[in-house]
């Protein structure tokens, strides 16, 4: 009985600084109730489970969850708007500093094998039909979550002002749904590249099995390696710089020149700080997303995104902020996580799955708040002087 009269004290203490809609059960059947209303029961499993909120952070309220020491029986997203009530006590910045993490050939394929190769099956569970998995793009407040991404296709290769015959490159291209849509509607030579095993084998079937493979490919390649100079006509990156690293930015962006001809078109659609010295989300959530979700990555702020492109030749033309479809997208995905909660932890396993509920329905929350955003941002490559051949105005954008 060592832990009862400190565990008392934190719990009593918290009750009086926090008012959440939670009800908290400890395992001697005592009951701690933080407001006159309950949405969410967190059950603890003993002592370990208590002194993640002693002093309460996104990552050890995750951590007692992830590793069973907690369950959480009721709504998620009141689940999620309680954890950061109990860890907003005033005391940690909103923002933390990022760490300097290595971005090797290596490290960067082992963290992407991490986060995308849980299972095709695992994903299909919760995203469209197409498998995109990014930021899509409503028009209207109803749209669903399968019309909003194919209007996120659509855009981005509107942006793009895709022209049949041109050769498109898509940076990170997930399960090919990007490059499918471009050879398909817009009659471009495509080529995807990713370094997800996973996805390269389900996008080469999709491509095949829409009989698309003679202008449509996908490689199982990192970026830093794809050759040629002047190459393509139009690069997309969606979800991708997420990954590279603030060090590596200008790595990426010049490969990019590289690979792009003279006055060729690039849209780098990425999720962006919103601290403007390029800090992850503070509370422990940055934390949280390094450890189980996102190994090694690192958000730049849109301004340090804007200046390193720029030093690589690239133009910026537009840039379009993305945050309230980001948070539909999420909302979208979690509301589809909890509907397939038992299929998902059949798909993966009961650990995995518990991250992933609490990631997806944590950063909708995180996006409806401004924890972070995300950005598309057009360029084009200019190494010498002229002007790209864009039109005056934007309209062309919006055009059905």
């Amino acid at each position: 009985m060592f832990w009862d009269k400190p565990i008392d004290l934190a719990l009593n203490n918290l009750k009086k600084r926090v008012h959440a809609p939670v009800k908290l059960v400890l395992w001697d059947g005592r009951e701690i109730d933080l407001s006159d209303e309950t949405q969410v029961t967190v059950r603890l499993k003993g002592a370990r489970a208590a002194t993640a909120f002693a002093h309460p952070s996104l990552l050890t309220l995750a951590e007692a969850y992830i590793e069973g020491h907690a369950d959480v029986e009721g709504d998620v997203n009141a689940a999620i708007r309680s954890a950061a009530a109990l860890s907003r006590d005033g005391s940690r910045p909103m923002f933390d500093a990022h760490g300097t993490a290595r971005h090797t050939r290596r490290d960067d394929r082992e963290a992407i094998h991490h986060h995308y190769d849980v299972s095709n099956e695992f994903y299909a569970l919760w995203l469209d039909p197409r498998m995109v998995y990014s930021c899509a793009y409503f028009r209207n407040e109803d749209d669903t979550l399968e019309q909003a991404q194919l209007q996120k296709l659509d855009h981005i290769c509107t942006k793009l002002m895709l022209k049949s015959g041109e050769k498109f490159l898509d940076i990170g291209c997930g399960w090919g749904a990007l490059v499918m849509r471009a050879a398909e509607k817009f009659g471009v030579d495509a080529t995807g590249i990713t370094l997800s095993e996973n996805q390269f084998r389900l996008a080469t079937e999709r491509i095949r099995a829409a009989g698309l493979q003679d202008r449509c490919r996908v490689l199982l390649l990192d970026y830093r390696d794809t050759p040629g100079e002047g190459v393509y006509d139009k690069i997309a990156s969606v979800g991708m710089f997420e990954h590279v690293g603030l060090d590596n930015l200008p790595v990426y962006f010049g490969t990019v020149r590289r690979l792009l001809r003279e006055k060729g078109l690039f849209l780098n659609h990425g999720i962006t700080s919103s601290d403007p010295d390029n800090g992850a989300v503070g509370l422990g959530g940055g934390e949280f997303i390094g450890r189980y979700v996102f190994p090694r990555g690192e958000l730049p702020h849109l301004h340090r995104a804007v200046h390193d492109m720029s030093t690589q030749d690239l133009e910026v033309h537009d840039v379009e902020c993305l945050r309230p479809h980001y948070a539909k997208t999420l909302a979208f995905w979690s509301a589809n996580f909890e509907r397939n909660l038992e299929a998902a932890v059949n798909a993966s396993s009961e650990r995995t799955a518990r991250i992933w509920r609490i990631y997806l329905a944590g950063c909708a929350y995180g996006f409806e708040e401004g924890w972070m955003s995300i950005h598309q941002v057009l360029a084009s490559k200019r190494t010498r002087p002229g002007r790209t051949a864009l039109p005056l105005t934007r309209e062309w954008m919006y055009r059905a």
